[in-house]
């Protein structure tokens, strides 16, 4: 009875813990760049603690967790747009940027823009990193981004071509990347990522979500009943502890 209801119950509940991450999906369904959240339960035994300060296993209970399993790095669909200061990443890696804090984090979303104090920015406002710092876009130019990340600026009138300076690409391991609140990417140990020029940008397009909507409302629907039937064995426990009680007063 004990392993039902702790089963039961603690599934319940990260049930819906799950089905937050699937509508958090389905929302970002179209971001640019955004990376599908994965889950999964696991069973942990309890412990209880004892005076020895090692814990004995109750054999009889035993608690489910959500397990993040992280996110899903399959590459999206590219979209062309003919936007100068669209970029798309070909393949892995990503595009670094500076919070501010000073601390660095990584994102797949190529929107940018040029912000009121000529800094090259994303759509949400965080400075996008070059190989020296922050980029700063000179006014009455035309910009323009290569392949290597290298952001170029034309003037109007004039033939010259400057670089205003290199946007830092990277290519971590997967396994080391954790997504923050904020949707962008860290390092797990808080260290900054090297520079990868193997990493490629296509200037002009941007990358889609990964989300696949079919799938997800699959397993919101699945979840669904996960939770119904969670809610039942529930019910089945209570009924099952009221008999024995009415036999037990016999």
């Amino acid at each position: 009875m004990d392993r039902l209801i702790y089963t039961a119950m603690s599934g319940a509940n990260h049930t819906l813990n799950q089905q937050a991450t699937v509508s958090h999906n389905l929302a970002n369904a179209t971001t640019h760049g955004y990376r599908a959240q994965l889950n999964a339960f696991r069973a942990v035994p309890i412990v209880a603690a004892d005076g020895s300060g090692a814990g004995t296993s109750l054999a009889t209970r035993a608690f489910v967790v959500d397990a993040t399993a992280g996110s899903d790095f399959t590459p999206g669909a590219i979209q062309q747009t003919g936007r100068d200061l669209d970029v798309a990443i070909e393949g892995q890696g990503f595009i670094a940027v500076q919070l501010e804090d000073g601390s660095e984090a990584y994102t797949r979303n190529g929107s940018l823009q040029i912000s009121v104090n000529g800094q090259l920015q994303t759509r949400s406002g965080v400075n996008v990193l070059g190989d020296g710092g922050t980029i700063a876009i000179p006014p009455d130019g035309r910009v323009s981004i290569a392949r290597d990340g290298t952001v170029a600026i034309a003037k109007e009138g004039q033939k010259a071509i400057s670089a205003a300076g290199r946007i830092k690409l990277v290519n971590p391991s997967e396994s080391q990347m954790v997504r923050g609140d904020d949707g962008l990417f860290r390092l797990r140990d808080g260290s900054e990522a090297e520079v990868d020029n193997k990493v490629a940008l296509l200037s002009g397009a941007l990358e889609g979500s990964n989300v696949n909507l079919v799938e997800e409302m699959v397993n919101m629907i699945a979840l669904a009943r996960q939770f119904e039937t969670q809610m039942k064995l529930l019910q089945t426990a209570e009924d099952n502890a009221r008999r024995a009680s009415e036999l037990l007063k016999v």
